[in-house]
């Protein structure tokens, strides 16, 4: 069964790779989605796969690259209307800044 999350990850996220590393956590665990910095200093992505692949995900962004200190991340449940964001012919990709 796919789960699908919105994730919002807050800390020191900007600047540090956390971008890369989600996108690497995500195709590892076979996930669907995307992943962005805002403005406000945080990351959001978007996650779709099985509910254990998500859950992986979702630990790995507590941990986030060496240089990340995280301090929060909020899961809240996905819209799928917004996996259309993706990049075309990619599965998991980053979206620009908003």
């Amino acid at each position: 069964m796919k789960k699908l999350v919105h994730l919002s990850i807050k800390g020191k996220v900007q600047g540090v790779g956390y971008r890369a590393f989600v996108e690497l956590q995500a195709e590892l665990h076979g996930l669907e989605g995307w992943v962005r910095n805002r403005r406000d200093g945080s990351v959001e992505a978007l996650a779709e796969g099985s509910g254990d692949a998500v859950e992986k995900l979702v630990k790995a962004c507590w941990q986030g690259p060496p240089s990340a200190l995280v301090t929060r991340v909020e899961v809240s449940d996905g819209d799928p209307k917004l996996l259309a964001l993706c990049p075309a012919g990619e599965k998991f990709g980053m979206l620009p800044t908003i």
